[in-house]
């Protein structure tokens, strides 16, 4: 559909918990088409939430699959409507990085297991199990669900946030 811009911090929109969809109508599979496009454009993210395009509603995409931490393990394309964890397990420190926070990366400790329930695109209700980087890719989008950034996870921003290099 349509290529949108990514909303950068301190933009307030990413610190504000969004709305969970109601119905699925063509505005949600419409947002569902910008989400995945803008994903892809970019050529290298692996994830995108609504509210990072200006959108406060309960939606991301999270595609893993041609990351190298990804390509072993993973579901593939996940559009992810009012996503919830029902479980996580373990714990692993990664860094992380986001559009919305492009000159920054930090560490950050996540559970490494997660069993995850929501609808996709078609609207059919789906548990899975996801590990690994898929699992920590998959949190950090839901964190833009509830206006959370990876900077407000972070153990101390003076020792695990970096400045990406140029």
């Amino acid at each position: 559909m349509a290529l949108r811009e990514i909303r950068l911090y301190p933009d307030p929109i990413l610190k504000t918990p969004c709305t969970a969809v109601q119905e699925l109508d063509g505005e949600v599979d419409a947002l569902v088409q910008d989400l995945i496009d803008t994903m892809l454009e970019s050529g290298h993210s692996v994830g995108v939430a609504a509210p990072q395009i200006g959108v406060p509603r309960r939606v991301v995409v999270v595609d893993v699959s041609k990351s190298k931490l990804g390509k072993n393990q993973n579901h593939g394309l996940l559009v992810l409507i009012n996503p919830e964890i029902m479980e996580s397990h373990g714990g692993k420190t990664m860094r992380e990085g986001c559009m919305s926070v492009p000159d920054y990366t930090g560490n950050v400790s996540r559970p490494e297991s997660i069993v995850l329930q929501f609808l996709d695109r078609e609207g059919k209700q789906r548990v899975i199990q996801t590990e690994g980087f898929e699992a920590v890719a998959i949190q950090h989008e839901l964190d833009h669900l509830d206006g959370l950034l990876f900077l407000d996870r972070v153990s101390s921003l003076k020792t695990d946030v970096f400045r990406r290099k140029s």
